[in-house]
């Protein structure tokens, strides 16, 4: 089918969070490609919106990670679905695609999937790592999931539901080789300075979980490197103040580098990266840089976890499950203390860590197939499918 004889399209669009934003973003302008007059509405981020995606709500409505703090905030979530379901129901779609937020999103998908919308979810929940008999939700919810990562896939074609396997944007953003000098002048560092990156997430349970002992790790390695300069890139005015009442709590002397937003600088201009788990871990491991993971959930959280829920994964960060192999040390609730990532960070600080370049690069050719663009085409195929 020519462009110009395609109809103009409603594309119903919706992230969660920032990393979904990003993706989204992306999409938005490989189907612009496909569709140059499509309408997106749902609810997006900056990014989203910036591409010409209207939205509905505030995205950061969504942002919530961690079964009690969802359940604190279900009866605004419950709302927000509804409204949403009903707004498309009304106004149906050709496609509604869900970014990530699977718990979200698949409530979404399922009821606008039994009146006839096309769905497709972008990004897939981790259902080969636990709650494996969520596949069928899925199935139920889904005419597409799109993949990030080839070992989804697998899973997926396992059980015969459709499911392509597009990459990652990241991995076509970031160039295979780069140079931190820019980055660090852009920071004000000197070319031979010694950096630690910290990233303790983009939402406040994060921040406030992670911050305490992340501050703790940099005053000892500073200790240790009396030469250390410590840079802390946070998402926004109010995760640079929460972070602030911290660091004015555990450590007033550190007198770490605080930078709104600028994360990627931050690892890029860095030695090595202590940072939360999550897309951050897989754009470290792009830019080839050194990396301790870091995770804490709420105490009552990460209780329900552990005794309702089976686990069938060896490692939780991306670089190690891309690579299924223990690439770089993880750390996870109270293994997650400042004495266990100060021994984990000071070899990579005095540059032991070398053997870890040549692996992240040939992990980052195998997920760089321009993502946005074969998602694209994916979505469109699904769209023009009679």
């Amino acid at each position: 089918m020519n462009m110009i004889d395609k109809k103009k399209l409603t594309i119903g669009i919706v992230a969660g969070e920032l990393s979904g934003d990003i993706l989204g973003a992306g999409l938005i302008h490989a189907l612009k490609k496909h569709y140059p007059d499509a309408e997106f509405v749902g609810i997006a981020g900056p990014k989203m919106q910036l591409a010409g995606c209207k939205t509905l709500f505030d995205m950061e409505e969504l942002a919530v990670m961690g079964l009690v703090e969802v359940l604190g905030r279900l009866p605004r979530l419950l709302k927000i679905r509804k409204q949403l379901v009903k707004h498309f129901v009304d106004n149906p779609p050709d496609v509604y695609i869900g970014i990530d937020a699977p718990d979200f999103n698949l409530r979404v998908e399922k009821p606008l999937k039994k009146v006839g919308i096309k769905t497709v979810q972008y990004v897939s929940p981790s259902v080969w790592a636990w709650r494996q008999k969520r596949i069928f939700t899925i199935a139920e919810a889904t005419n597409l999931v799109l993949s990030l990562l080839p070992f989804e896939k697998a899973f997926y074609d396992k059980h015969d539901v459709p499911c392509a396997f597009v990459g990652h944007t990241l991995a076509d953003e970031i160039p295979l080789e780069m140079d931190s000098n820019e980055a660090r002048v852009t920071l004000g560092l000197e070319a031979d300075d010694l950096v630690l990156a910290l990233l303790p997430g983009s939402r406040g349970s994060e921040v406030g979980l992670l911050s305490s002992t992340y501050i703790q790790t940099a005053k000892l390695l500073k200790e240790k490197l009396p030469k250390l300069k410590i840079v802390v890139p946070l998402v926004n005015d109010k995760r640079k103040a929460q972070f602030e009442a911290v660091l004015a709590d555990v450590a007033p002397n550190l007198r770490p580098i605080l930078l709104e937003g600028q994360s990627s600088k931050a690892m890029l201009a860095a030695n090595a990266v202590l940072l939360a788990s999550g897309t951050a871990t897989l754009e470290a491991m792009l830019y080839k840089k050194p990396m301790v993971v870091g995770y804490k959930f709420k105490p009552s959280s990460y209780w329900i976890f552990k005794n309702f829920f089976t686990f069938n994964i060896k490692y939780f960060s991306l670089p190690n499950l891309l690579a299924d192999a223990p690439l770089v040390p993880e750390f996870l609730q109270q293994e997650c203390n400042a004495d266990a990532l100060v021994d984990a960070l000071l070899p990579m600080l005095r540059g032991e860590s070398n053997t870890l370049v040549k692996r992240f690069y040939e992990i980052h050719e195998n997920i760089r197939l321009d993502a946005s663009k074969q998602a694209a085409k994916a979505v469109s195929e699904l769209i023009d499918a009679s």
